[in-house]
């Protein structure tokens, strides 16, 4: 590699919106993030749920009259 060519890469403090911080490799003095995985949903639990199963019936209901090989032109 070429000497004097890339930047510093240190050990930097990401601190995120809740509160929470942590250390990460980066070329940067200080990083601030608007969500980690100590306020994310997914890592919390609290994650809300899609009704896919009411998606599905609405889906068919609005098609279920419509047959596709009888629509020859």
């Amino acid at each position: 590699m070429k000497e004097g060519i890339h930047p510093n890469y240190a050990v930097t403090t990401a601190t995120c919106a809740c509160g929470h911080s942590f250390n990460v490799g980066s070329t940067k003095d200080e990083i601030k993030v608007e969500i980690c995985s100590n306020c994310h949903p997914f890592f919390t639990g609290k994650q809300k749920l899609v009704d896919t199963a009411g998606r599905i019936d609405r889906f068919r209901k609005k098609f279920a009259g419509f047959d596709a090989k009888n629509m020859k032109k």
